[in-house]
C-alpha cells in the first residue's frame, strides 16, 4: 500500500470526521433504521430504504477514512527544512506574470484541497509545476486556456 501525504491539520480534520461518523452519525442511523423497521412492511418503506442507504454511505466513508489514515504520511509544515524550496505542505506566494495579481497557495493532499481556502492538491498541475522550485523561479503551468507563468515570490513553511 502506498502512503498518502497529509498535512498535520488535514490528518486532524480526517480524524475529527471519523470520530463524528462513529459516535454521532452511525448511532443516529441505527436508531432511524430501528424506527423505520417498527413501521411494518419493509418492502414499501421509503424511510427504511433511505436509512439503509445512509448507513451504507456512513460505513463506506468510515472504511475510507480508516484506510487513508492508516496509510497516511503526516507532514508538519512548521518543522520542514527545505532551504526555501517548494515542497509538500509549504505555502507559496505567486505572482501571475500576465496580470500581476498575487495568490497564496498551500500544497496539500488530495483530500485536503480547497481552492477557496488557498489549499491546492499536490497532484494539481499548479502544484506539480511548483514542486522543487525556489523563490524567484518562474513556473509554467499548462491550463486549458493555455500556458500560465507564475513567479514564486515567497516560500513559507507554516
Amino acid at each position: 500500500m502506498s502512503t498518502i501525504p497529509l498535512t498535520k491539520r488535514g490528518a486532524e480534520n480526517l480524524k475529527e470526521e471519523l470520530h463524528r461518523l462513529k459516535t454521532i452519525d452511525r448511532p443516529a442511523v441505527i436508531i432511524a433504521i430501528a424506527e423505520a423497521r417498527a413501521h411494518g412492511d419493509l418492502s414499501e418503506n421509503a424511510e427504511y430504504d433511505a436509512a439503509k442507504e445512509k448507513q451504507g454511505f456512513i460505513e463506506g466513508r468510515i472504511a475510507d477514512l480508516e484506510s487513508k489514515l492508516s496509510a497516511a504520511q503526516i507532514i508538519d509544515p512548521s518543522v520542514l527544512d527545505a532551504d526555501g524550496r517548494v515542497v509538500f505542505a509549504s505555502t507559496v506566494e505567486l505572482e501571475d506574470l500576465e496580470n500581476g495579481g498575487t495568490v497564496n497557495y498551500q500544497i496539500v493532499g488530495d483530500d485536503e484541497a480547497d481552492i477557496e481556502q488557498g489549499k491546492i492538491s499536490v497532484s494539481s498541475p499548479v502544484a506539480r509545476a511548483l514542486i522543487g522550485k525556489y523563490a524567484g523561479d518562474v513556473a509554467e503551468v499548462q491550463a486549458p486556456s493555455g500556458i500560465h507563468q507564475y513567479e514564486i515570490i515567497n516560500v513559507r513553511y507554516i
